[in-house]
């Protein structure tokens, strides 16, 4: 099973850019789809993002689609949310994801099934 170590959270202006890394540690990606969540207070958790390790499949929550970009290390065994154009409402808890089975169908489940493996989370605060 796959652990994942969050970092890049922070304090940031709003309308800048912040990009957040998510490591895999005691084994890769490999086979995986990993994507990221969001939860701001008082709210339910959101899907952001995700990225099929293997086949490269990615997939945007419309809310964000534009504005951020998941991507992948393969050297480094590291995925990233890129984050443009902050806003205030980004404002949230984000938590990167795994589970197995880098295909289509488990791709578009993602968002609502129950996942192997969560991060820590990373807050980022956006002031206005």
């Amino acid at each position: 099973q796959v652990q994942l170590v969050e970092s890049g959270g922070g304090l940031v202006q709003a309308g800048g850019s912040l990009r957040l890394s998510c490591a895999a540690s005691g084994r890769t990606f490999s086979n995986y789809i990993t994507g990221w969540f969001r939860q701001a207070p008082g709210k339910e958790r959101e899907f952001l993002a995700l990225l099929g390790w293997n086949s490269g499949i990615t997939s945007y929550a419309p809310s964000v689609k534009g504005r951020f970009t998941i991507s992948r290390d393969f050297a480094k065994g590291t995925m990233y949310l890129q984050i443009n154009s902050l806003k205030p409402e980004d404002t949230a808890v984000y938590y990167c994801a795994a589970d197995p089975g880098d295909s289509g169908s488990r791709a578009s489940s993602f968002s609502y099934r129950n996942l192997e493996a969560w991060g820590q989370g990373t807050l980022v605060t956006v002031s206005s």
